[in-house]
């Protein structure tokens, strides 16, 4: 049988890379990701809600959390931090859970926060998805998440 063009896809497509300039110094946009109050906040796309969050956040440190979806379906997902570098870089394992909390397919996400005078250049790398259609699909969920960011961030200025 030959391969068609459509079902062989390289590692590159199985990469995301997202890239946002947030109005904020990277020490504020490091504790946005770093305290689990703020991520409740903003770490789901639109119309799901975070309903727990835990993570003990340093190398070798595990976290866990649900989203809700709109219909009230939970997903969690968790994961083990791999690198912090406080206000510039975070890594972290990622997998979603099934109903009974195995573990899936586990990316790598890395988190990089590079200053731009008064605002941050933030790069969100994850990799390598199972599929091209779980890549776009993290990349929406990420893409409104890190809107959301960007509007808690600004509250956050403002007060």
């Amino acid at each position: 049988m030959v391969a068609r063009n459509s079902d062989v896809t390289g590692a590159k497509d199985r990469e995301l890379v997202i890239t946002r300039v947030f109005d904020a110094p990277p020490s504020l946009v490091f504790k946005m990701w770093a305290d689990p109050e703020h991520m409740k906040r903003w770490a789901a796309p639109r119309g799901f809600t975070v309903t727990h969050g835990e993570g003990e956040m340093h190398p070798g440190g595990h976290w866990r959390s649900c989203m809700r979806s709109p219909d009230g379906q939970d997903l969690w997902l968790s994961g083990v931090y791999r690198e912090i570098v406080p206000d510039r870089k975070i890594s972290f394992t990622h997998a979603w859970e099934d109903g009974k909390g195995r573990r899936g397919h586990e990316t790598i996400v890395t988190i990089t926060l590079e200053p731009l005078g008064r605002k941050t250049r933030l790069t969100l790398h994850q990799a390598v998805f199972d599929s091209v259609g779980s890549r776009d699909g993290h990349g929406g969920g990420w893409g409104e998440s890190l809107d959301k960011l960007a509007e808690h961030l600004a509250e956050a200025i403002s007060r």
